[in-house]
């Protein structure tokens, strides 16, 4: 089917009142199939920025809507259940993805392309896409429909927030080539350009401005345009004071992001990625 007839599929799915999973059950699983080969995106590349592809998240809906919930393993502490459409995926050696024994799980309907490395325990979401050469390191989540570019790490405890309501929504993306230190959290849609750096523990929502020292203005989002982390920004967090008199008395100070520079050399050798640790 081609990409055109499957969005029109899932769309025509996507309007009906009630959905089977014997009558569609096949189209939900060939656009499943499609989010996990790379050729259907929550969101892409333009050459006039980033589409979100609102047919996408109503499709990934749509199966939650269809299936039933069934059992989806047992082991010696639990018995766990799932949507019968949506289990763990079994990426093998043939699929280029290196995902290390501990506790790790991958759910259909994600994309982790070759030289991926996975180290547990992660969890990577339906819709998610992580590109070529990517680290996603211990305890950390790549939620529903995110959007992670090549060569990212995404450092030990890192949440990447995803997506699914309202459809219309834009997921959190992370470009090329981006460092995501430990313990931080991206939420609500933030776009972090190429060659970032975010320290570790930096918080990102789309209600936080962004301070930024080096350029000397401050970034907001605002209506249809995403919080933004400019090309090669190095981020950490801080503080700014409450200027109201209850909070100049009490000393009280609300965190927020700061950009206290933009990368260069040093940054380069300090946040280097080792081939080693990947694919090729």
């Amino acid at each position: 089917m081609s990409l055109a007839s499957l969005k029109a599929s899932v769309e025509e799915l996507v309007a009906l009142p009630e959905l089977d999973e014997a009558r569609h059950g096949v189209v939900l699983e060939e656009f499943l199939d499609a989010l996990e080969d790379g050729s259907v995106r929550a969101a892409e590349p333009t050459p006039d920025g980033w589409l979100v592809n609102r047919w996408v998240k109503q499709g990934i809906l749509a199966a939650f809507r269809m299936s039933s919930t069934r059992p989806a393993g047992v082991t010696a502490f639990a018995t766990f259940h799932d949507r019968a459409i949506l289990p763990a995926r079994h990426l093998d050696v043939v699929s280029g993805v290196r995902m290390v024994p501990g506790g790790s799980a991958v759910r259909r309907g994600c994309h982790v392309a070759r030289g991926v490395t996975i180290m547990p325990p992660a969890y990577l979401n339906v819709g998610a896409y992580v590109a070529e050469g990517t680290m996603v390191d211990s305890h950390a989540l790549v939620g529903s429909c995110a959007q992670i570019g090549r060569r990212v790490h995404l450092s030990a405890g890192c949440q990447i927030g995803g997506v699914l309501e309202p459809v219309g929504a834009r997921p959190v993306i992370i470009e090329d080539d981006v460092l995501v230190g430990g313990n931080c959290g991206v939420y609500e849609g933030i776009l972090v350009r190429q060659r970032a750096v975010l320290a570790s523990g930096v918080v990102l929502t789309a209600s936080m401005p962004i301070y930024d020292l080096a350029r000397e203005q401050i970034l907001r989002s605002g209506p249809g345009a995403p919080l933004e982390i400019p090309e090669g920004a190095v981020v950490v967090m801080g503080t700014r004071a409450i200027g109201s008199d209850f909070g100049r008395t009490h000393g009280l100070s609300l965190a927020c992001a700061v950009i206290v520079k933009y990368r260069d050399g040093s940054t380069d050798a300090r946040v280097a990625l080792e081939d080693a640790l990947r694919n090729r």
